[in-house]
């Protein structure tokens, strides 16, 4: 965390100062605005919160709720959005409040007395450390709190409008503002009235009945329900054993059971199989009493009884899988002629079972897509064309979850004499470990992502996959730290430069590209504005294959080294030795001759380059930066 650099900061350092549309918000809904996100659930929170990191940007966010969730459906945090939350700036404080998933338990009908459960195995949750952050239980509300107060203290000071309901939207083409959108008062003295915003771009972030989506022509299209679960957050006294441990149990008598402990060390969340649902049902199921429901967890988990004291919440719910085939306003037929004005995110687009802990997660990095593009398009940053990214980057994401999770929720709700392997679940639990956590989303190359012709300079960051972290020694304080936390969610690009062998200051691949980048007209950095700091808009790092103590800093080029601030101080924390216990060049398999990786905003790598590319380097740029005026 950078402060200081525009002076002393008395008080919390990470209330940024107000800057932009953050001096002096205006408290009611502008009737013109640059972006209006419609929901404040996970993705219209992340999308928001991004976006307050640009504060010439006039974003506000509506929701028909009259204030803050009190209490979310969603409650599993995997890795890569614990990895997200290191980004916001949020991380260690929501893994303190967390339940944490170490490993899960799965119990199945005994041999010897099918009435009867007993455990049958268990399972470490990451056993190939595929993150170094855990697997995390806790309510979406406290999710969207930490986002609120990201967006507070950003430059732009956003914060909810609450009590707006979104009614309709045309997308006019006509000024700057070429969305017209209709929104109703919820609450206070103008309860009951309209309210007519005009946008640049409009986010849909507003659930699976979603009036955004119906809007601009989209259905969610797919598989009809076909399976019930009354799900329950409670608590309660039992004898089970693992009643704070992560458990799949399937009982001889029928039906099955999630089990999920929440945070707090007593709360937990049950799953509890309902059964097909007939065709004829038309909703009966919705019905079941909550007492229906904790009897029938009571008839699986005979021997083992539960006395429900206190329900914080409960549901019934159809599985359904379902994806909308585009997630913006622009036809196939029209892709290419014109911008994207209405985007669509989260549940607005992709729903799907809540047992494979997916909603919440793949939500929040539709968000992340979705808002540093807008940034960058609406600051003059990159071209509109970038835009046409989000649908094509989404939307397969989203199917590839949807596939993901028909098979886990089919054999979740499979009968134990139903499997040819009585260990077929908890086999594929480990085995597809690494996509529920978020880390099998791979872009395929696009403007953003760049064909991988030199992937095998670093085989441990694979192009248009996230960057995976791994420890470093940071050269001016000694401080260890992992690579990738150094990197906030602020928009800015990040250039990875892993150093040739050869030591600062002499001659080398890497004094060499660090001239280039510094001063050629065709490095990126010629974009950054005049009058900005020289890393506003790419942040640049070197990591040498020294460690710490044979790292002269003076010696090392001052592009690695950036002025910042009014009083034009040099940065020193982006300059990086080898942590002997753990080399970051061994544990990504980096090339030892050096290598360049360039990561998005949103932390996917971009591009993998030799130290001596840098006319491919510049011609990745190109696209992506406004276009350069010619020398007079």
């Amino acid at each position: 965390m950078q402060f200081h650099h525009h002076g002393y900061v008395s008080g919390d350092p990470r209330v940024e100062p107000a800057a932009g549309v953050g001096i002096n918000r205006p408290g009611d809904l502008p009737d013109e605005v640059d972006v209006l996100i419609v929901g404040s659930g996970p993705a219209g929170m992340l999308t928001a919160a991004q976006l307050s990191q640009f504060p010439g940007i006039t974003t506000r966010i509506v929701e028909r709720r009259p204030g803050r969730l009190a209490i979310g459906q969603a409650d599993g945090i995997q890795a890569r959005s614990v990895e997200t939350f290191q980004a916001f700036g949020f991380a260690e404080r929501i893994i303190a409040e967390a339940y944490r998933i170490t490993e899960m338990a799965f119990w199945k009908p005994d041999p010897a007395d099918h009435s009867r459960i007993v455990r049958a195995a268990r399972t470490v949750d990451d056993p190939t450390g595929i993150s170094e952050f855990p697997h995390l239980i806790v309510n979406q509300a406290r999710v969207l709190d930490y986002f609120s107060e990201f967006m507070a203290n950003s430059p732009a000071r956003m914060a909810p409008d609450y009590g707006y309901e979104f009614r309709a939207l045309e997308v006019t083409g006509e000024g700057n503002y070429p969305v017209t959108v209709t929104l109703l008062h919820t609450t206070g003295e103008n309860e009951g009235q309209e309210r007519i915003v005009r946008a640049k771009y409009v986010v849909g972030a507003d659930g699976a009945r979603s009036k955004v989506r119906e809007s601009i022509g989209c259905q969610l299209a797919g598989d009809q329900a076909n399976h019930a679960w009354g799900v329950m957050d409670v608590l309660a006294v039992t004898d089970f054993p693992d009643i704070r441990t992560k458990c799949a149990i399937q009982s001889g008598s029928g039906g099955s059971i999630l089990l999920i402990p929440r945070e707090g060390g007593h709360l937990f969340r049950m799953y509890v199989d309902l059964g097909e649902v007939a065709a004829e049902d038309h909703g009966a199921v919705r019905k079941t009493t909550i007492d229906q429901v904790i009897h029938k967890a009571n008839e699986i988990l005979h021997p083992y009884t539960l006395d429900v004291r206190n329900v914080a919440w409960n549901s019934v719910y159809e599985v359904g899988h379902r994806l909308t085939d585009r997630f913006d306003d622009v036809l196939p037929e029209e892709r290419g002629t014109r911008t994207p004005r209405v985007f669509i995110t989260g549940d607005a687009c992709h729903t799907h079972s809540a047992k494979a802990g997916q909603g919440m997660n793949v939500s929040m990095q539709d968000g992340f897509n979705i808002g540093w593009k807008l940034g960058h398009v609406l600051e003059g940053r990159s071209p509109e064309s970038l835009l046409d990214t989000y649908s094509a980057e989404r939307q397969v994401v989203a199917k590839n979850l949807i596939d993901f999770d028909k098979e886990w929720s089919t054999l979740m709700a499979k009968k134990p004499e139903e499997f040819e392997d009585p260990t077929e679940l908890e086999n594929f639990y480990v085995s597809t470990a690494e996509f529920p956590a978020g880390f099998m989303t791979q872009y395929a190359p696009s403007m953003l992502v760049a064909e991988a012709k030199h992937q095998g300079l670093a085989t441990g960051f694979p192009v248009g996959k996230r960057f995976k972290s791994a420890p470093v020694l940071r050269v001016c304080d000694t401080n260890p730290m992992h690579l990738g936390h150094h990197a906030k969610a602020d928009g800015r690009w990040r250039i990875y430069v892993f150093a040739d062998p050869a030591a600062p200051g002499t001659a080398s691949a890497t004094t060499d590209f660090a001239e280039w980048i510094a001063n050629s007209p065709d490095s990126p950095l010629a974009a950054t504005p005049s009058g900005a700091d020289r890393d506003a808009w790419f942040d640049v790092k070197v990591i040498y294959q020294q460690d710490h103590t044979n790292i002269d800093i003076g010696a090392v080029p001052a592009v690695f080294k950036p002025i910042v601030g009014p009083f034009r101080l040099n940065y020193l924390e982006k300059v990086f030795g080898t942590d002997p216990a753990a080399d970051i060049f061994e544990q990504r398999d980096l090339s030892r001759d050096g290598v360049v990786v360039v990561v998005r905003p949103d932390q996917y790598v971009a591009n993998v380059l030799p130290l001596t590319a840098t006319a491919e380097l510049a011609a990745f740029f190109a696209p992506l930066l406004p276009a350069r005026q010619p020398a007079q």
